[in-house]
């Protein structure tokens, strides 16, 4: 499935021609990693800037024990889109020791994290991040994509010491893939979803023996300015959902419509699951793929730890039949993992409007994207 993801992000190659700082050591901010309030930022955040207050709100922690969770999960995806949970099932050891491992990838030095650099046209290896191309400006943070076996990167990276870490990797990767497909069939099974609705889950209905994954590690080191910087900017996931850990520093912030942003908190053990755009098509817009984003600190460092979690790559994606009826018309048309990639690497935040079936006195018609009229009973 990994090689196959592999070959769906050579659609999108990102070309960056900025020279790898090592930020970790820099005691001014420079000019190429400043933000200023009214630029690109505020563009990608629906408006707002980067100075908003934030709001105290909670979101949602959910125990995946408590009988009431496919309506607590349910309720948390239709009003926020995104929840943590506790009593996951992960072992708060393969938590650690992955943290561990990230923490030994990002203190090498720079020269040798670029041995097991990402190409343009992949997706694992050391990098920025690939949103980094709709923007002038670069992000406080590094970053490093996995997408089936780490062993050849890692090589490159820990010559004499590559085993142990390629082996908690592909553990925490086995484990994930599990959650994913669990929280998968919660929310669906929310939605009133079975497994005779969705093919693709599988002959026995797991997702993760036919779903595509990745890994990402984030690293967002203390910085000397934080209040002109962006960790990662605003964006939606181009998955079905992702799945974080975050150490104890905060820094994922959610955006609430009506509120503001909002800080997911770090919770002991837990972890956070966000809705992509792939699960919101399929929900017919009723789940909501919720804009985020990563602040940094001025006296702590940040690692974070995404499974991005998306189904089989030559998957048509749309509505379930199910959740549309003559009131609840189509909002979405049919579209693949691959090729949603290529759309969101050319239209970025805009791109589930462009796939929208829409007309053109519908408020999401945009003259810049092609519309799809819905047809006719």
């Amino acid at each position: 499935m990994s090689s196959r993801l592999s070959e769906a992000y050579k659609t999108r190659p990102v070309h960056l021609h900025h020279r790898h700082l090592d930020i970790t050591s820099l005691q001014e901010l420079p000019d190429s990693h400043a933000w200023s309030q009214v630029d690109e930022y505020s563009a990608a955040a629906g408006g707002l800037r980067r100075g908003d207050s934030f709001v105290s709100e909670n979101v949602p922690v959910i125990d995946l024990h408590d009988p009431n969770v496919l309506q607590l999960i349910g309720h948390a995806c239709k009003t926020w889109g995104v929840f943590q949970v506790i009593n996951h099932g992960i072992p708060t050891s393969l938590l650690d020791k992955t943290e561990s491992t990230s923490r030994n990838l990002f203190s090498l030095p720079i020269e040798q994290k670029l041995k097991a650099s990402r190409s343009p046209d992949g997706i694992s290896g050391y990098g920025f991040a690939t949103i980094s191309s709709f923007f002038s400006k670069l992000m406080w943070s590094e970053g490093f994509t996995i997408a089936g076996s780490p062993l050849d990167h890692f090589r490159q990276l820990w010559p004499q010491d590559y085993a142990n870490h390629c082996d908690v990797i592909e553990e925490y990767d086995k484990e994930m893939k599990k959650l994913a497909g669990r929280m998968m069939w919660l929310m669906l099974d929310s939605l009133g979803i079975t497994k005779r609705d969705v093919k693709w889950a599988g002959p026995k209905g797991k997702f993760e023996d036919a779903c595509s994954a990745a890994l990402r590690l984030n690293y967002y080191p203390a910085c000397p300015d934080p209040d002109r910087a962006m960790g990662l900017a605003a964006h939606t996931d181009s998955t079905l959902l992702t799945i974080l850990y975050q150490n104890s520093t905060s820094g994922l912030q959610v955006l609430k419509e009506g509120n503001g942003w909002v800080t997911v908190p770090p919770i002991p053990g837990g972890l956070v699951v966000i809705i992509g755009d792939l699960l919101h098509m399929m929900s017919n817009g009723s789940y909501t793929s919720v804009l985020h984003r990563a602040v940094v600190n001025r006296s702590k460092d940040r690692l974070s730890i995404a499974c991005l979690y998306g189904p089989p790559t030559s998957v048509q994606i749309s509505p379930f039949p199910k959740l549309v009826d003559p009131s609840h018309p189509p909002l979405y048309r049919p579209i693949t993992w691959h090729e949603y990639l290529g759309t969101k690497a050319k239209h970025f935040n805009e791109a589930l409007s462009s796939v929208r079936i829409c007309s053109p006195d519908d408020s999401n018609f945009n003259d810049d994207f092609v519309c799809f009229p819905r047809k006719k009973a």
